[in-house]
């Protein structure tokens, strides 16, 4: 009982993460229905950009709280990372919105390569590792908690609360609700599609940004190539939990974590991938729909 409570906690950690980066996919697709395939490779550059962020902060200071060296870290993170991704929606997404449905797909596809390889570039192929920032471990009667696992799953809750409300309760999510629904008419009615959009792509990189930075506080290490599939995972999250959907998506993530976390413990870790894939495709023959999904409603 005690190693499969240990694997739960490792799996909600895990989920956290996948469910940060899922919230950037399904906020994009609900409102355009594109998938933004240069997410992950979004969360990788928020991760390399708190990884020099860091080393900056050593060589500058002596020393630097924990706390603040993260803050500022996330900081820089989703401001860096917000540029890229409005930048990106401005010159490679928007000119093709009315385009044929394949064409923002392919370009896509194209922006995640290009940003993989400034960063091989730029940065270089190997592995960046960083010293442990946070070591404290809590042992509860044989179930080690470290306090990075804690930090991740609060910031987690937090953000999902916090982007709830602004799409559920501010002006801005209502002009979102209502690009979703129909953006031609939303323009007729004095809403600034245009800026909406840029926003929720700005909105989607800076949780991939806090995704890539606690990405980077647990496990120490960073390469140029982890974008690809925390992102394809983070898709599957969201399409499992039902995109379109803020809390599916997060569902999504922390169910994705917890069926990798079981997997590897009590079967194969070389099959880890497998099964969370296949345990998609069994749940969407059900719910095509995705957990929390709604149906698409054909307009006339």
């Amino acid at each position: 009982m005690q190693y499969f409570v240990q694997q739960l906690i490792n799996g909600l950690t895990l989920g956290s993460i996948y469910g940060l980066i899922a919230i950037g996919y399904t906020m994009v697709y609900g409102i355009i229905g594109m998938i933004n395939f240069a997410h992950g490779d979004i969360f990788m550059v928020g991760a390399f950009t708190a990884l020099i962020v860091f080393l900056i902060l050593g060589a500058l200071f002596y020393s630097v709280p924990v706390v603040i060296a993260l803050l500022v870290m996330m900081i820089v993170a989703m401001l860096l990372t917000s540029l890229y991704n409005w930048t990106i929606e401005k010159v490679a997404y928007r000119p093709l919105r009315g385009s044929f449905r394949l064409a923002p797909l392919i370009t896509a596809i194209g922006m995640s390569i290009a940003l993989s390889n400034f960063v091989q570039v730029t940065q270089g192929p190997r592995n960046k590792p960083i010293p442990p920032m946070v070591s404290t471990v809590y042992n509860i009667e044989g179930i080690s908690v470290s306090l990075k696992q804690i930090v991740i799953v609060i910031v987690t809750a937090l953000l999902l609360a916090l982007f709830w409300y602004l799409v559920n309760r501010t002006s801005l999510g209502r002009a979102q609700r209502a690009c979703e629904q129909d953006r031609k008419m939303a323009a007729l009615l004095g809403i600034d599609v245009d800026r909406t959009i840029s926003i929720t792509f700005v909105m989607g990189a800076a949780l991939a940004a806090v995704a890539g930075t606690l990405f980077l506080m647990y496990y120490g290490v960073i390469a140029f190539s982890d974008g690809f599939t925390p992102g394809v995972k983070a898709f599957t999250a969201a399409v499992l939990g039902g995109i379109g959907s803020l809390p599916g998506a997060v569902l999504g993530g922390l169910m994705i974590g917890f069926i990798e976390s079981m997997w590897s413990a009590y079967f194969s870790i070389d099959y880890k991938d497998v099964a969370a894939f296949s345990i998609l495709a069994i749940v969407l023959i059900f719910l095509p729909s995705g957990i929390l999904g709604r149906p698409e409603v054909e307009k006339v």
